[in-house]
């Protein structure tokens, strides 16, 4: 019975927290959803980029050992 009221005691003040939140308005959502999509394409291509740098140089290597 005490960890019921436990668990009731903490969705009450979960609740009284979730009022408070400054939640973002749909220009904000969309707006930092773009964000982190360019974000997240610019970080692929450097990646990718590098890759196909290193690739390349571990190949070339490769190809002067033998």
């Amino acid at each position: 019975m005490k960890f019921i009221n436990k668990i009731i005691t903490f969705l009450g003040e979960v609740r009284i927290e979730l009022k408070k939140v400054n939640w973002p308005n749909q220009e904000q959502i969309l707006k930092y959803t773009l964000i982190v999509i360019v974000a997240s394409v610019a970080v692929a291509i450097f990646l990718g980029g590098l890759d196909f740098l290193f690739t390349i140089l571990l190949e070339k290597g490769i190809q002067r050992n033998f």
